[in-house]
C-alpha cells in the first residue's frame, strides 16, 4: 500500500486515474488505536487492461479531525463507500454526500471505532447470552465459562466470569467514573485482553 499524505490525496487519485487506474474496486477505513492516534483510509484501484494489477492508496487522518477530499467526482461508486466510512468512523468527506446510508438519521457516534461506546450494549437488555457471565437462560442452558474445565449447570457457583476478548475493562470503558478524565486511546487497548477475570461492581 503507498501512503500519501491527507492534502495530496485528489491530487493523487486524480493522477492514478489518468494513468490507466479507471476502476473504482473499493473505499475503506480501520482505527488505528494502539498503534498511532489516527484512522486509515484505503482505496483501492484497478486497471481494466490489467485485472490483476491493484493499486492500494492509503492516508492516515487525525482521530480529532478526519478530514478528507471526497473522490467521488472521479469514481461515482466511491460516494457510497465514502458515506459508510463517514457514518461508523467519523470521517468527513470533503465535497461529498454527507445523507445517511446505513444507520438511523438520530443516531449518535461511531460505532466502528475501536474506543466509541456502543449505546445498546450499556442502555437496553441484550437477548440470550450477552457475555460469559451475563446469560439470561434458564440454568444449564448457557452457563458460564469456566478458566480451565468444562461448563457444567451444576458448577454455576464456582465459576470465575471471564471478560471476552476485545472488551475493555469496565473501569475503563463503560462503567467509568463520570468524574475522571476520558481514557487515552492506548489505555483502552491496553485494557481489552480477553479473558482475564470480570472484576464485580462494589
Amino acid at each position: 500500500m503507498r501512503l500519501v499524505a491527507p492534502e495530496d490525496w485528489l491530487s493523487t487519485v486524480a493522477t492514478a486515474r489518468v494513468e490507466g487506474y479507471a476502476f473504482f474496486d473499493w473505499l475503506g477505513a480501520e482505527d488505528l488505536i494502539g498503534r498511532r492516534d489516527a484512522l486509515l483510509v484505503v482505496l483501492a484501484l484497478r486497471r481494466l487492461d490489467q485485472p490483476a494489477d491493484v493499486l492500494l492508496l492509503g492516508t492516515e487522518l487525525d482521530r480529532d479531525t478526519p478530514r478528507l477530499g471526497s473522490i467521488r467526482s472521479l469514481y461515482a461508486g466511491a460516494a457510497w463507500h465514502e458515506r459508510e466510512a463517514a457514518e461508523l468512523f467519523g470521517v468527513e468527506f470533503v465535497g461529498g454526500d454527507p445523507s445517511r446510508l446505513l444507520l438511523a438519521a438520530g443516531f449518535t457516534g461511531t460505532p466502528l471505532r475501536k474506543d466509541d461506546v456502543l449505546a445498546a450494549r450499556t442502555g437496553m437488555p441484550w437477548p440470550g447470552a450477552k457475555e460469559p457471565g451475563e446469560s439470561d437462560l434458564p440454568s444449564g442452558m448457557s452457563p458460564e465459562p469456566v478458566e480451565g474445565r468444562a461448563s457444567t449447570a451444576s458448577a454455576r457457583s464456582a465459576r470465575r466470569r471471564l471478560v471476552p476478548p476485545g472488551v475493555p475493562d469496565p473501569a475503563t470503558w463503560g462503567d467509568r467514573d463520570a468524574a475522571a478524565p476520558d481514557p487515552r486511546p492506548t489505555e483502552v487497548v491496553e485494557s481489552a485482553a480477553g479473558g482475564r477475570s470480570r472484576r464485580r461492581r462494589p
